[in-house]
């Protein structure tokens, strides 16, 4: 690997930071869906899908952050969201749910900021044979935030620790985080250009016009749903209402899905980069998915040790990073950021969308229920094993982007008999 500067490294690892916060502040609800319950005066289906409109904000505004990256710059970019991240927080603690709605929205159209700053400054500043390694590592901030949100957070509500607290706490972190992104980041001078418009929509049309770049948002969105949806929203709830788990036991073994990514985001992103192909890492992560989110649906419980399926299965969801690598070497360099927005783009809108669909399956499947049972949370989202079997289908139609294809020599074309 080429030398890197210290500026370099030191913006990835700030704007890494504050991908970590903003997972910290889009798990947490999970534990608490009790407290938001009784304190917005709404069912848990309700709930989910205030909570689910975190993705609404998050998933177009990874559009805006991706064309910021390429037109004004991390350091000039990666505040704005922090500042949006933190004043969503306050809103939500107000407790009135329209406010805490534009709040969680807010959060998520911040969030989008760090997820594509990070990756953007790690894709593009460091050396390309790193990649992956890069979006795996970054990645790992991120659940490292996740996992965080729930077995650092479950205990802190456990203990009495009101929601509104959290929440305030969290916004005015926040506003400090932002601080320390704009006096921290290295300025990068952007010249004025008055056709910045018609080049960031020519920047977007390029990558949207690129199959590439669609099958890759669509496959990342397939894997990441049994993360964001299964685990992050209704985890904790399954394992008590499912499998009767306490509060505190259902919390630790939620939070073994994203302590998992934090091992499979950088080492299967390493192992793509160590062969040189990114194909292989994903088909085959895929396989341990389907096998995990099936046993966690419909395996028996006690014959595998307890955290071994959710961290397995956090480990090689991983895979569905590596993603974000392929559609930055499959399309030009000058757009890097806008791909990255792309792709994020294209990944969680299947959150957005797709949270209240389940929501409304489990209600549907629980309808008279006091309280869901295994059975109805197998059929609200076992369509989900379905959705994996789908990304490891269309990863066979992805073109190979990895180093090692690219260094295999073009066929030769059989020279015409006279």
């Amino acid at each position: 690997m080429s030398r890197v500067s210290k500026a370099v490294v030191v913006a990835w690892l700030i704007a890494a930071t504050f991908y970590f916060y903003q997972y910290v502040m889009r798990s947490a609800p999970g534990v608490m869906m009790t407290q938001l319950s009784s304190g917005f005066g709404i069912g848990a289906a309700a709930v989910a899908s205030l909570v689910g409109l975190f993705y609404f904000g998050y998933s177009p505004f990874s559009l805006v952050a991706g064309v910021a990256m390429d037109r004004l710059g991390p350091r000039k970019a990666i505040p704005i969201g922090a500042a949006m991240v933190a004043a969503g927080a306050l809103l939500f603690a107000t407790g009135n749910q329209n406010l805490a709605g534009v709040g969680r929205f807010l959060q998520g159209a911040g969030g989008a900021f760090a997820a594509v700053g990070a990756m953007f400054i790690g894709m593009t500043y460091f050396p390309p044979a790193a990649a992956a390694t890069l979006a795996g590592a970054t990645q790992m901030f991120g659940m490292a935030g996740g996992s965080a949100g729930q077995f650092v957070v479950g205990p802190m509500i456990a203990r009495g620790m009101p929601w509104t607290q959290f929440w305030i706490w969290l916004g005015l972190l926040g506003f400090v985080i932002g601080a320390v992104l704009w006096f921290l980041l290295p300025k990068q001078e952007k010249a004025d250009n008055p056709n910045w418009l018609s080049e960031a929509l020519a920047a977007l049309g390029l990558v949207f016009r690129n199959p590439q770049s669609i099958l890759c948002g669509v496959i990342a969105g397939l894997l990441f749903i049994p993360t964001t949806i299964l685990d992050m929203v209704w985890g904790v709830r399954y394992m008590q209402e499912a499998h009767g788990l306490d509060y505190t036991a259902a919390v630790m073994r939620s939070a073994a899905v994203p302590f998992g990514w934090i091992i499979g985001c950088p080492l299967l992103g390493m192992l793509s980069d160590k062969i040189g192909r990114r194909k292989p890492v994903i088909f085959g992560s895929a396989i341990v998915v389907l096998a995990c989110l099936a046993w966690a649906l419909y395996g028996t419980p006690g014959v595998l040790p307890p955290y071994v399926v959710a961290l397995t299965l956090g480990i090689f969801s991983g895979a569905a990073m590596i993603t974000y690598t392929i559609i930055k070497e499959a399309n030009p360099a000058r757009v890097g950021g806008t791909a990255t927005g792309v792709v994020n783009f294209l990944n969680f809108t299947f959150s957005a969308l797709l949270g209240p669909v389940f929501a409304r399956l489990l209600a549907r499947a629980a309808a008279g229920a006091a309280t869901p049972e295994l059975a109805h949370y197998q059929t609200a989202f076992s369509p989900m094993l379905g959705g994996i079997v789908l990304a490891m289908v269309l990863t066979l139609l992805l073109k190979e982007t990895g180093p090692a294809a690219a260094k295999q020599p073009a066929p030769k074309l059989a020279e015409a008999k006279a």
